[in-house]
């Protein structure tokens, strides 16, 4: 049933066909007694591209050579384990006996009188957490009061460029630029062009996911 649903949600099942065009991204991660689950899915233009499931990262549409989406897996399953790998060691060090979920979503939409707008939303345990001001790329708190380990994430994420003017650049500039490539329908060329930006968000989310090693430290014990 789950996997029905996030399928039908990427599949945008009963949108309006008026409904602007949108390019996003779904992962989530959990930790548990020291053990990382990681899950998730990624559409372009109400379809689902990209699903994620523990270590392996699936092509669902044909964006890329077989050689090509080889290799992207490879990396994608490489950080996987080394993420894994992190959060088992910081757990022998300073144990959480509780379960954390860090929910990340993001993308753009664009319009049909040519606007767009970007987005980057976290939650953690189910409550809004960070968000990212793509305009003056900022990330802001969205936790409901005062909180140590969103004091701490925000200004671990405004540290590097990565996470701050690149992810800005992607947001802004890259995902819109494909969805416009899309509503053009440019043909078979720009459409396989895809494909690389796609696992890019993919990476660029796992990347921020390593700032959450901290956020799992911080929430252990003190920051």
């Amino acid at each position: 049933m789950l996997r029905l649903l996030l399928l039908c949600g990427a599949l945008g099942c009963g949108a309006d066909p008026a409904a602007p065009l949108a390019f996003t991204m779904l992962q989530r991660t959990r930790v548990s007694q020291g053990n990382s689950l990681f899950w998730g899915n990624a559409s372009l233009d109400g379809q689902l591209s990209h699903l994620l499931e523990g270590l392996n990262v699936t092509q669902v549409l044909p964006l890329e050579p077989p050689d090509a989406w080889a290799r992207r897996q490879r990396e994608v399953t490489s950080y996987l384990m080394y993420f894994s790998q992190l959060v088992k060691l910081f757990s022998k060090e300073r144990p959480i006996n509780y379960t954390q979920s860090l929910r990340c979503h993001l993308g753009c939409h664009l319009f049909p009188n040519g606007t767009a707008h970007s987005f980057y939303e976290v939650s953690l345990n189910g409550t809004a957490f960070l968000s990212f001001h793509v305009p003056n790329a900022t990330w802001q708190r969205r936790w409901p009061g005062p909180h140590p380990v969103a004091d701490y994430a925000q200004k671990e994420l405004m540290k590097y460029p990565m996470t701050t003017q690149d992810l800005q650049h992607f947001l802004n500039t890259t995902c819109v630029g494909i969805l416009q490539a899309q509503s053009a329908r440019t043909g078979k060329q720009s459409t396989r062009s895809h494909a690389p930006l796609v696992l890019g968000l993919i990476l660029g989310t796992l990347a921020l996911l390593g700032m959450a090693v901290g956020i799992f430290l911080c929430t252990g014990g003190s920051c």
